[in-house]
């Protein structure tokens, strides 16, 4: 095993002569070196967009939610929720009710939804980061207010200071009597004023945030909820969904962020390795170099193999020998590609040298360094690559001897 990786290193670092092989072997290591800095930085940079996605959609979605096996509402008088609510583990517990109603405002309409929350929780389901304007509360002086999102003000143009600025809320009244004969009967509407505006951001554009006691009696709900949202009380999130789902049983979901929004989970990182692959693409042919060099080697060091042969040097050892430096020229290639993607993803990711356009949601391209993606990514050039060195190593060692026996005959 010793004997052709000397060879190899010895032809691969040789310090007398710098030929054309040297040369095409340089080639070969900068092909696989470039191949593999930018797997490093795209899947970086794909990190960094995936997490500044997830997060804008995550500030809105609660850690844990329990919703309904069967139908869009449940009620919480079973004592285990009381249980779950004084759970240690639980540092915020809050019911929800929501639905889509007619918002309307000065002959202005739009489709919203509104989601009642308990007053108290107001911080676990929006920050101050997300307030564009007014003040992040659903209850003030004891008079309900709502809390809208941009698209719900852009298009109703409600105002959050002063005296008017209620706006009505309609939907038809789900428990309305079949036999009423005015059709404005079986319509609930109900009027609260404006306290704030969220940012504008998917995932609560469309949004009014109330109290849950405005929100059961605009509803007509006042016994059953939408959901239950959660937080836990640190970041073992994983153990505490197992555990309460198993207290609650198979009647109800206990969904993390991901269940909450598997389409746009499923998409970004879809998009992700679509790209990698499409690189690992590029990266093979530029791997396949390697082959060109060992074949110019097994050219080049043709009086070697035959001294080595009447030496009593076997077809196995010799074909080890270009075999190992394929491997070497991998091995040199990929690690300080490695290193220089990483280097590059530390400068963008302190200096932020590589600027977006104006008028974007950040100034620079985010970078999400994930080592698991180097691990991905070293084995995929190995692996390649030694396929790639196996077969040609042993490809042109066949095609030599067949030359020599020819020539001999």
């Amino acid at each position: 095993m010793r004997l052709p990786i000397f060879f190899a290193n010895r032809y691969l670092f040789s310090k007398k002569t710098i030929n054309a092989i040297n040369i095409i072997s340089a080639i070969s290591v900068v092909g696989v070196l470039i191949s593999t800095a930018a797997l490093v930085i795209v899947l970086s940079f794909y990190n960094g967009l995936e997490k500044f996605i997830l997060s804008q959609y995550s500030v809105f979605s609660p850690e844990l939610r329990i919703e309904p096996v069967k139908g869009k509402v449940f009620s919480t008088k079973d004592p285990k929720f009381e249980e779950l609510r004084k759970n240690p583990k639980v540092t915020s517990y809050s019911e929800v009710l929501e639905d889509k109603v007619l918002a309307e405002y000065n002959n202005h309409q739009f489709i919203a939804k509104v989601k009642g929350i308990e007053p108290k929780s107001i911080l676990t389901h929006a920050s101050h980061e997300m307030l564009f304007a007014g003040t992040l509360n659903v209850r003030l002086d004891s008079i309900d207010h709502a809390i809208l999102g941009a698209l719900v003000q852009a298009n109703l143009q409600v105002p959050i200071q002063g005296l008017n600025n209620q706006l009505t809320l309609n939907i038809p009244d789900k428990k309305a009597s079949p036999n009423n004969i005015n059709p404005i009967e079986d319509i609930r509407t109900r009027k609260i004023p404006a306290s704030a505006i969220l940012n504008n951001q998917p995932g609560f554009d469309d949004l009014i945030l109330v109290p849950i006691d405005f929100a059961k009696d605009l509803l007509n709900e006042y016994d059953q909820i939408t959901a239950i949202e959660l937080y836990g009380s640190n970041d073992n999130s994983a153990q505490l969904k197992n555990e309460i789902q198993k207290k609650l049983g198979k009647e109800y979901l206990v969904k993390n962020r991901e269940e909450q929004n598997p389409t746009l989970y499923k998409t970004v990182r879809s998009e992700k390795w679509i790209v990698f692959f499409i690189v690992t693409i590029i990266g093979i042919i530029a791997i396949f170099n390697i082959i060109g060099s060992l074949t110019m080697l097994v050219i080049d060091k043709k009086k070697d193999i035959v001294v080595l042969k009447s030496l009593g040097a076997n077809h196995q050892l010799i074909q080890n020998i270009f075999f190992y430096q394929g491997i070497m020229i991998a091995l040199i290639g990929s690690t300080v590609g490695a290193l220089l993607g990483l280097g590059f993803c530390i400068a963008q990711d302190v200096f932020g040298f590589v600027k977006t356009s104006e008028g974007s949601l950040f100034d620079a391209y985010p970078v999400d360094i994930r080592y698991s993606d180097f691990f991905i990514i070293i084995v995929t050039i190995l692996v390649v690559s030694t396929l790639v060195s196996y077969l040609a190593s042993r490809l042109n060692i066949r095609e030599f001897n067949k030359i020599n026996m020819l020539d001999s005959n």
